[in-house]
């Protein structure tokens, strides 16, 4: 390349050095002339006309030499911009760098890469020699000065528009940004991508005519063409990493999900291989996630000591769900009860491809149902009678606003010093002195939770139009009876050693477990706020939610008869924002 770039120097020397030596003998010709006719001898006129006629072809040779070696220089130009654009994801950058090789070789003022946005077809500003990488999102009023008139004619027809003298250009008369901006030279030429025209190459020269020809409007065409394929190659890889990312972020939620849900979920694929382990199945089954994914669920269930072979093949041949309760003596864990559902699992053609096997841990509902036939025996006096209802109430459970009392009776903090024994035996004064005000005010004890115990009013069992007043004075009625408690202990706890939280709300209340195993309960927002009131409560005070005040005012006519002292709101996990709560007082 550059013997070629010397040797057209030298060619072109040679034919300036070759014009000016017939300018010489020209002169030479000249001053001879001169002589001969003051001999009166005349010199012949053709030598002249073919020194002129010389002269002119050598002329015309230099410009011809000039405009090869200029016309190489661009392609050579355009075939290095080729290659960096091909080969740059950083579509900007590049375009930025090419543009402004592009103004040196054509010799304009200024120039731009307009695009249309994919999604709305405005025409934003990507490229400008004038001020660097513009970005999206320009405003109009800040726009560059020139014709989106030539512009929006370019797209619109997909064909290049060169204007040699845009000012005085009869296809230009109409467009006022022409005469305003007074543009001279005008070159601007579509960037064509299979057969769609996304955007434009637009450079002009305000100041001087003629500088575009057809050499640079073909230049200009083969820079647009290698730029369009860049952009939608650049634009499609921006399309796919933004796949990529909401792929990753789809696949981390549902990592997310699978690691907080309280079921075991295990998906199992084809070859029997697992393919999910989720962090409450590791738990259940006592194994760890990484010696289960990936490995056969059969080597991972004789890991776990179960024996379930005959489930899954039962689930794959049927194609169709299969549940099953069974008790395990589990490595480390020994005797669970465990809950299993079988389901296909489908792909979106709803073909089959392995198994979802969710297992829950039930051992708690075992234990559970000795405490509720143990609590059968103390119910009130009326509510056993209703012990058929409960059972009858379907699986599903039914909406029903109630309120709820969360109480710390005794807690564990205060019983430190105790011996074991001596710490059960206390903690169940106190929580028989919390039943019999549970039972006295007609609520209905949900679960005891070792110290602390729920009860729930307005259930099907107890239903009470006022029952977050109802719900107030059992806990009021807790705290006169466990100062009495004090007394006869012979102790005076300053604080008080109780923790009570009330909240009012709509609650799903029915039974959980199985047809064979269940336990009536309620569940839901209000539930586990009421829970956070109580955990947040200072202790030796009763706190109340905003909803049960509000509860008691309207089914008491406003009328209030305790003394509110409002705290700081309770913030929590589930709580998009504070709740307002009360700590409540007997009036003096």
């Amino acid at each position: 390349m550059l013997e070629e770039r010397e040797t057209a120097s030298n060619l072109i020397a040679e034919v300036r050095q070759l014009e000016s030596l017939i300018a010489q003998v020209r002169e030479t010709l000249e001053s001879q002339r001169e002589l001969l006719r003051r001999r009166r001898l005349a010199m012949p006129p053709a030598v002249f006309d073919s020194l002129e006629q010389l002269m002119g072809d050598f002329k015309r040779l230099e410009e011809d030499v000039v405009a090869e070696q200029t016309e190489l220089r661009q392609l050579r130009a355009l075939a290095d911009m080729s290659t960096r654009i091909t080969n740059s994801l950083d579509i900007d950058t590049v375009l930025q760098e090419t543009m402004e090789l592009v103004i040196v070789l054509t010799n304009a003022e200024r120039g731009y890469i307009i695009l249309t946005d994919d999604e709305t077809g405005e025409l934003e500003f990507r490229i400008s020699s004038e001020s660097g990488l513009m970005g999206r999102g320009l405003a109009a009023s800040d726009r560059p000065q020139i014709s989106m008139s030539v512009v929006n004619d370019v797209i619109t027809s997909a064909e290049p528009l060169l204007a040699d003298n845009a000012y005085q250009d009869e296809r230009l008369a109409s467009s006022e940004s022409i005469i305003n901006f007074t543009l001279r030279s005008v070159l601007c030429v579509p960037l064509r991508y299979k057969a769609e025209t996304i955007g434009v190459v637009y450079v002009d020269n305000r100041l001087v005519a003629s500088i575009f020809t057809e050499r640079e409007l073909t230049l200009m065409m083969a820079f647009a063409n290698t730029a369009a394929v860049a952009i939608a190659n650049a634009r499609m890889y921006t399309r796919a990493e933004h796949i990529l990312a909401e792929i990753t972020r789809v696949k981390e939620l549902m990592d997310n999900i699978f690691s907080s849900v309280g079921s075991g979920i295990i998906a199992i694929d084809r070859n029997d291989l697992v393919h999910t382990f989720n962090r409450a199945a590791s738990e259940i089954l006592n194994v760890m996630p990484e010696v289960a994914v990936g490995y056969e669920v059969e080597q991972v269930m004789k890991n776990a000591d179960l024996e379930l072979r005959d489930h899954l093949a039962l689930v794959k041949e049927q194609d169709a769900d299969h549940t099953l309760e069974l008790s395990a003596d589990l490595p480390g864990r020994g005797e669970v009860a465990l809950a299993l559902s079988f389901s296909p699992l489908k792909d979106s053609n709803d073909l089959t491809q392995g198994v979802t096997l969710v297992m829950d841990d039930v051992t708690h509902l075992y234990e559970h149902e000795t405490t509720i036939n143990a609590m059968k025996r103390i119910l009130p006096e009326g509510m056993v009678d209703k012990i058929n209802e409960i059972a009858n109430i379907e699986m599903g459970g039914l909406r029903r606003e109630v309120s709820c009392i969360f109480a710390d009776v005794r807690p564990w903090v205060t019983l430190s010093d105790l011996a074991p024994s001596e710490k059960l035996r206390t903690l169940n004064q106190y929580q028989a002195v919390a039943t019999a005000c549970i039972h006295e005010c007609d609520g209905i004890i949900d679960k005891y939770m070792g110290n602390e115990v729920m009860a729930l009013f307005n259930t099907q069992l107890n239903p009470a139009q006022n029952h977050a007043r109802q719900a107030l004075e059992c806990a009021l009625l807790m705290r006169d009876r466990f100062v009495e408690l004090y007394g006869t202990m012979g102790v005076a706890p300053e604080p008080h050693y109780y923790i009570i939280g009330i909240n009012t709300g709509e609650a799903t209340l029915g039974n959980v477990g199985s047809f064979q195993r269940r336990e009536f309960t309620a569940l839901g927002n209000s539930i586990n706020l009421a829970k956070r009131v109580q955990e947040n409560a200072a202790q030796g005070t009763i706190t109340i939610a905003q909803a049960t005040l509000e509860h008691i005012h309207s089914h008491n006519k406003g009328r209030l008869d305790y003394v509110l002292n409002q705290r700081e709101p309770i913030f929590g996990k589930g709580l998009s924002s504070g709740v307002q709560a009360y700590e409540v007082y007997r009036k003096a």
